[in-house]
């Protein structure tokens, strides 16, 4: 993960941050909660309207690609050549360019940490996220909270549609990069925060538990599946904590489903 300050250039002020997943080539904006739709980057007013300030990763990434060389440029091969890339990476452009463009007066900085209103976010964001029967989501925070939520809550969504009448599409539901949403098929997106603020409380039963531990857990070879790693470089994961398991011997482990994605962004 690379972190990145927004700052104005001529207000001098920070705008925001933005988050990149080199694995999962993705990006997030957080927003600072002092802009309005005057102040904000225009591409982003219609979310500080709406009190919105965590920008989903499919505007994030337009934010970023306005600001840089297109891959369909007539004479991007060059352009790659000149710079030493074997292949088109907007991150790799937005660095070179500093993340500015002719469209207003803002530019990026890499820091080394989340400012603390980033950091208050993210502990409200999705650990994992396991598809439950009769479109019920069961969610784990970082905060350690826990939620079971009807998927058709968020019926009107752009996609969510589909999810709800396609099976196969709902059961290929993940954590998204960083755990900022819930995603199906890597393309339908529900934040985590919409999530997280889902009032209603329903207790667990035991057909929930068992859904689970059928699609919450990952045993060792379907871990290195996930990963696509040997079972020595999972190994090592683990001898350093990158990844815990929930259950071990001899013949092999179990790990929270969610800890081996998130091992991939």
């Amino acid at each position: 993960m690379r972190i990145y300050e927004i700052n104005d250039e001529e207000s001098r002020y920070p705008v925001g941050i933005l988050i990149y997943y080199e694995r999962a080539k993705a990006f997030i904006v957080e927003l600072e909660e002092y802009l309005d739709e005057w102040t904000a980057p225009l591409l982003f007013t219609k979310y500080v309207k709406e009190g919105i300030y965590t920008i989903p990763r499919e505007d994030s990434l337009l934010w970023v690609k306005e600001r840089v060389i297109p891959s369909s440029r007539q004479n991007i091969g060059s352009i790659l050549s000149e710079h030493g890339l074997k292949a088109y990476d907007e991150m790799r452009f937005l660095e070179l360019s500093k993340g500015k463009c002719s469209h207003d007066s803002l530019y990026i900085r890499k820091i080394d940490e989340l400012p603390e209103y980033a950091a208050a976010r993210a502990s409200r964001n999705l650990k994992d996220c396991i598809p439950l029967d009769d479109n019920m989501l069961l969610c784990f925070f970082c905060d350690g909270s826990v939620k079971k939520v009807n998927l058709r809550h968020f019926a009107a969504m752009k996609g969510v549609d589909k999810v709800l009448y396609n099976d196969e599409l709902y059961m290929s539901c993940m954590v998204g990069p960083g755990g900022y949403s819930a995603t199906f098929n890597d393309s339908i997106d529900i934040p985590a925060a919409l999530l997280y603020s889902y009032k209603d409380s329903i207790p667990f039963n035991t057909a929930d538990f068992i859904a689970f531990v059928q699609r919450g857990l990952s045993d060792t070879a379907e871990s290195c599946n996930i990963l696509e790693c040997s079972r020595q470089n999972l190994s090592y994961m683990t001898s350093h904590t990158r990844l815990m398991p929930v259950k071990k011997n001899v013949k092999g482990s179990l790990y929270m489903k969610g800890d081996v994605v998130s091992n991939r962004w």
